[in-house]
C-alpha cells in the first residue's frame, strides 16, 4: 500500500481536478503520482426486443465519433438510480419502469480515480415530453441487433469501456 506524503493541486475544473501527489511506495521509495479525481458517472444498459439502445457522439478528446451506451456525470449528492434515470431520459428520449444496479467499476484506475455504475433499464418506454439533453452535447440515439453489436465490440467499432462491458454482460443475459 502506498501512503501519501503531500498533495498539490495541479488544476480545479468544472468536471475534473488534478493533483501530483507525493507517495512512499511499500518498499521505501519515494514517487509521484499524477491523479485525476472526477464525481463519477452512470451509464445505462437498455435493451428492447434483442436490441440495444446506443448513442452516437463525437468525443473531442480522441477526436472521432464513438458509438457507447447512455451516461454521464452524477451531480454532487445525487442518488445514483435518479442519474440513471435522468441520463437515459435527457440523452435518448425513453424511461424505464425499472433501473437495476449491474456492475461498478474503475474506467483507468492507472491515473483516475473515477467510479462508473452500470444500471440496467427494464421495461423502456418512450417519454411522451423528454428532458432536454445538455446544451453542449449533440447526441444521437439509436438500437443495434446485440448481436451486431458484439461484432462491432469484436471489430474495433465500438471501444468505449463501459459499453463493451454492457455488451458483454448483455450477451449473456439476452441469448435469443
Amino acid at each position: 500500500m502506498e501512503k501519501q506524503l503531500s498533495s498539490q493541486l495541479i488544476y480545479d475544473g468544472r468536471v475534473i481536478k488534478v493533483t501530483k501527489d507525493e507517495v512512499l511506495c511499500e518498499n521505501g521509495a519515494k514517487s509521484y503520482r499524477e491523479c485525476v479525481k472526477a464525481p463519477g458517472g452512470v451509464a445505462i444498459l437498455a435493451v428492447k426486443d434483442h436490441a440495444l439502445l446506443l448513442v452516437k457522439q463525437y468525443r473531442y478528446v480522441v477526436s472521432e465519433e464513438t458509438i457507447e451506451i447512455p451516461a454521464g456525470k452524477i451531480e454532487p449528492n445525487e442518488d445514483l438510480a435518479i442519474c440513471a434515470r435522468r441520463e437515459l431520459e435527457e440523452e435518448t428520449g425513453y424511461k424505464a419502469e425499472e433501473m437495476i444496479k449491474r456492475f461498478t467499476f474503475y474506467p483507468t484506475p492507472g491515473f483516475c480515480g473515477e467510479i462508473l455504475h452500470i444500471y440496467e433499464a427494464k421495461n423502456l418506454v418512450k417519454a411522451e415530453h423528454p428532458k432536454a439533453m445538455d446544451e453542449d452535447e449533440c447526441i444521437n440515439s439509436y438500437f443495434l441487433d446485440l448481436d451486431e453489436a458484439y461484432k462491432q465490440v469484436l471489430d474495433g467499432t465500438i471501444r468505449d469501456s463501459k459499453t463493451i462491458i454492457a455488451i458483454q454482460y448483455a450477451i449473456n443475459t439476452y441469448k435469443k
